[in-house]
């Protein structure tokens, strides 16, 4: 009898641990403090500038998640088949009198490679694709002129390949595991190989703009 009620108190826990990690969460994004702004961007798996972008002073929370596809509530298997439009994103929600969205995408174009075509590196696919979501017009011209800036900076020797468009509310936040994966999560083969250099790298060259605690 002991060993079956224990069989039982094992099974729920077991459950409830599978549920806890598939279950989304979505950050409160609804911007009801009218001084701070959001932004959303896709530059390859979500794990890599998820982590970077959250260093950031006047960068007040970032959520993981998958926008420009076309199926409701999609969950991250679905994404990785590439069958349904997403691309992995963050959405940042940040103080515009701390940090301007102009200095935001400043950031994206070091994180990853605005050049290669639905791929980062290893990670291919169109849910690796480098976009812009943009929330509103002023977005828009922003993002327009930043790319146009870092191509004619010669950033990269490539054509950029990254999409300007419009976010239109079609936002789905990833499952709660993936928040803070880099830093919840250091053993990773993959948080070594791939996330730590693009961090290392993010921080030489962005070192003014950390918040004290990663500077």
């Amino acid at each position: 009898m002991r060993k079956l009620i224990l069989w039982v108190i094992l099974g729920f826990l077991t459950l409830y641990s599978c549920q806890s990690q598939t279950k989304k969460t979505k950050i409160n994004m609804d911007n009801s403090n009218k001084n701070y702004e959001i932004a959303t961007l896709a530059g390859g798996c979500f794990w890599c500038i998820e982590a970077a972008f959250d260093e950031l002073k006047g960068v007040v929370e970032v959520q993981s998640g998958y926008a420009g596809g076309s199926v409701k509530n999609p969950t991250y298997k679905q994404v990785c088949t590439g069958e349904t439009g997403h691309a992995e994103v963050v959405q940042i929600r940040y103080n515009p009198s701390v940090i301007s969205y102009a200095q935001l995408l400043d950031v994206f174009w070091v994180l990853h490679d605005p050049t290669t075509l639905n791929r980062q590196g290893n990670d291919v696919g169109t849910q690796y694709r480098s976009a812009i979501f943009y929330h509103n017009d002023e977005q828009k011209k922003i993002a327009e002129k930043s790319m146009a800036q870092s191509e004619e900076r010669g950033d990269y020797s490539a054509k950029y390949v990254t999409e300007i468009v419009p976010l239109n509310d079609n936002f789905y936040p990833a499952e709660d595991y993936h928040s803070d994966y880099f830093v919840n999560n250091p053993e990773n083969p993959y948080c070594g190989a791939v996330i730590a250099p693009k961090i290392k790298k993010f921080h030489q060259k962005f070192h003014d703009w950390l918040k004290p605690e990663f500077q």
